[in-house]
């Protein structure tokens, strides 16, 4: 059965899964990249099967994709920034595969910061249209549909999550950042509890998985060339930084009073809901 690392991209996703993978895929928590396949993206052409489709047909492999990863009978994690959706009779997951689903949820005041780098887009009026297109998908590269995810706006993703019947853990980016010994605990509480594992957390464990992934560990594995899933710039002919700005990225300081306004406009119902700063 799977279990989603689900989000809206650049918020925090990647970070839950190296915990997890430090946590649960090592003998003492400590970072390795490498066991970062143990949590694939989701959708991928190993999981699908196949090495291209045509455009706009990858909800037609959901199903089977999922049941074939899952034949085993095994919990496995799967990451992805897919909306909770459906097109036409094809649900992007069922209970039949899902046993449950932690999401990240960050600040979106913080992301569009973050989306207007790693997406490598020309200014905020961009990045702010990229987060609020409910019909947005998502490419891995320009040449591979296989990776193709309908990311759908901001809100759209996480209330797709949210109303979910699935057992879920909601975390948010914030309090991985400023609770973190508190939140991990949690994440690990919820996966132990699901999927029938052991209840007792190894302290020692998750305090070397905490520090390992901190964000200046992880930017500095990227900085060696350890990290794999960093896009390239057409633009710029080089490689996009995935870890950017992490803590220091603060909304107050990085955006001007016109587009603060704006967002604080657009999201007031949410900033309010998820306990966010208006």
């Amino acid at each position: 059965m799977i279990i989603w690392i689900a989000s809206y991209p650049k918020s925090g996703n990647t970070w839950v899964r190296a915990f997890l993978t430090s946590y649960y895929f090592t003998d003492d928590g400590t970072f390795d990249p490498k066991n970062l396949k143990q949590i694939p993206d989701y959708p991928n052409k190993q999981i699908i099967g196949k090495q291209s489709l045509p455009e706009n047909t990858i909800h037609l492999y959901w199903k089977d994709s999922q049941e074939k990863f899952i034949k085993d009978n095994k919990v496995r994690f799967l990451k992805t920034h897919n909306a909770l959706l459906s097109i036409g009779d094809h649900h992007f997951t069922t209970s039949k595969t899902t046993i449950g689903v932690i999401y990240v949820i960050r600040d979106p005041r913080n992301v569009i910061t973050s989306i207007k780098n790693h997406m490598d887009l020309e200014n905020y009026d961009e990045a702010f249209t990229y987060m609020t297109d409910r019909n947005k998908v998502g490419h891995r590269t320009k040449n591979n549909n296989v990776s193709s995810q309908f990311i759908s706006s901001w809100r759209v993703n996480y209330i797709s999550w949210f109303k979910s019947k699935f057992k879920k853990l909601i975390i948010r980016y914030e309090d991985m950042i400023n609770k973190p010994d508190e939140t991990f605990k949690k994440i690990v509480l919820f996966v132990n509890t699901i999927s029938n594992h052991e209840k007792i957390v190894d302290e020692k464990k998750l305090k070397k998985a905490i520090a390992t992934t901190n964000f200046e560990n992880m930017k500095k594995s990227e900085e060696k060339g350890d990290f794999k899933e960093s896009l390239f710039s057409e633009k710029k002919k080089e490689k996009i930084k995935f870890f950017f700005l992490g803590p220091k990225n603060n909304w107050k300081e990085k955006l001007d009073s016109n587009l603060i306004n704006k967002m604080n406009s657009y999201y007031k119902a949410d900033l309010f809901d998820l306990g966010y700063e208006n």
